[in-house]
């Protein structure tokens, strides 16, 4: 049988491209597929095109943050951490910053100058990169790959680097081609869930608080079985529900129990992590300080205007009202409020709208050391196609980078 490659990665993002350059690096013959008619066209949208690269973070804080699958990563992350990926992108004339001590951004804040540069280096390298080539089948022998075949074409080699993605965002070309075919070869795939996405609430009030982006939120599931979910960060209303880092990165925990329960009751604290105790204090402050405001003004030295006045009326309480004329009941019940908000998570816009996905490959069918499968030699896994992921902040790039790198070095 011809061997017209070393390998054949499927797929040209992040994970993808890096797989192949790091096989080309040392020396081997690299094919790329891609079904599209252009590379990285998910990477060309991340972080609303500005691409958020990775973070600062040690290694066993990013770890952590993928929860308790996180360490499966250990391997990767030690041999290519983010302080690896900018001595990458630095060597191959991509500049980077961190603005905030945190996250890292390319200095042109533009994820086109990324994808040039991984562009380019492919080309030096000698990759050949094959456009609108939809890979349909992995073809195996006696538990070894020997190729892929394409909707008109078969291409042969000893390994195969699947780094197909998920399913978010469908109009990017996500349509779960590789899970479809490491199912059709043997893995498991595990439940996939739409994450990183907005959410949809029952309550309509949320339309009218838009314009403030609420910070230091904690987010919080109001059922029995999961209350130890939660999570910290900045949310902002939306006309149907709630969104920002918050949501993004509580959605993965949201989603399946939508599909188990229908609705979600969750709890919101908006001040900032205030207790009753602390909130009632600040009042009574505010009241002394200016006994002839209105609720609204009082509430407002912690909240924006229209949240307030929300809250407010949520509570029964007439915002324009002064605090001596609400009954005692009344101001009891504001502050219950006031410190944890409830809301109704109804739904979500699905995988169209969806960053990333839940799920994917079992992690206990792929080598953490090598990224290669366990049940078939010469095939590898990297990216989002791997039940992995992370919250919002350049985690998940980090990820592909680094698994993508480490399947780009093979085991032949």
């Amino acid at each position: 049988m011809q061997t017209d490659y070393e390998l054949i990665v499927l797929g040209s993002g992040a994970a993808g491209m890096m797989a192949a350059i790091v096989a080309a690096r040392e020396g081997k013959r690299v094919l790329l597929l891609e079904k599209l008619s252009s590379i990285a066209s998910k990477l060309k949208a991340t972080g609303g095109g500005r691409c958020n690269l990775t973070n600062t973070l040690s290694n066993e804080d990013f770890m952590a943050r993928f929860g308790r699958d996180g360490r499966f990563m250990q391997d990767a992350l030690t041999a290519f951490d983010h302080k690896a990926l900018l001595a990458f992108f630095d060597g191959i004339g991509v500049a980077t910053h961190a603005p905030d001590g945190y996250r890292v951004f390319p200095t042109s804040h533009s994820s086109a100058t990324i994808i040039a540069a991984l562009h380019e280096e492919m080309l030096r390298l000698g990759v050949t990169l094959l456009l609108g080539q939809k890979a349909e089948k992995i073809l195996i022998n006696a538990e070894q790959v020997k190729g892929v075949q394409t909707q008109n074409a078969t291409y042969y080699a000893p390994n195969v680097v699947v780094a197909t993605g998920g399913l978010g965002y469908p109009v990017l070309g996500a349509e779960g081609d590789g899970y479809t075919m490491a199912g059709e070869i043997g893995h498991k795939v595990t439940e996939l869930h739409p994450a990183m996405m907005p959410l949809k609430t029952k309550e309509e009030w949320v339309k009218n608080c838009r314009a403030d982006t609420i910070p230091k939120v904690e987010l919080r599931v109001n059922l029995k079985k999961h209350k130890k979910l939660k999570a910290s960060g900045d949310l902002i209303f939306t006309n149907h529900g709630i969104r920002g880092p918050v949501v993004l990165d509580f959605a993965r925990e949201i989603t399946p129990l939508l599909d188990s329960y229908g609705e979600v009751p969750i709890l919101l604290n908006l001040t900032k992590g205030l207790n009753e105790e602390q909130i009632s204090a600040h009042l009574k402050k505010e009241v002394s300080k200016n006994p002839h405001a209105t609720m609204l003004e009082h509430i407002s030295t912690l909240l924006p205007e229209a949240l307030s006045r929300e809250l407010c009326l949520l509570a029964g309480v007439n915002p324009e009202e002064k605090h001596n004329k609400i009954s005692g009941a009344s101001r009891a019940k504001l502050l219950q409020i006031l410190v944890w908000t409830p809301l109704t998570v109804i739904g979500h816009d699905g995988f169209r709208l969806a960053m990333i996905t839940r799920g994917g490959i079992d992690l206990k069918e792929i080598d953490p050391k090598t990224m290669q499968s366990r049940l078939i030699n010469g095939l590898y896994f990297c990216g989002e196609i791997m039940n992995l992921d992370g919250p919002c902040g350049g985690y998940n790039l980090q990820w592909s980078f680094s698994s993508g790198a480490l399947s780009g070095k093979l085991l032949k």
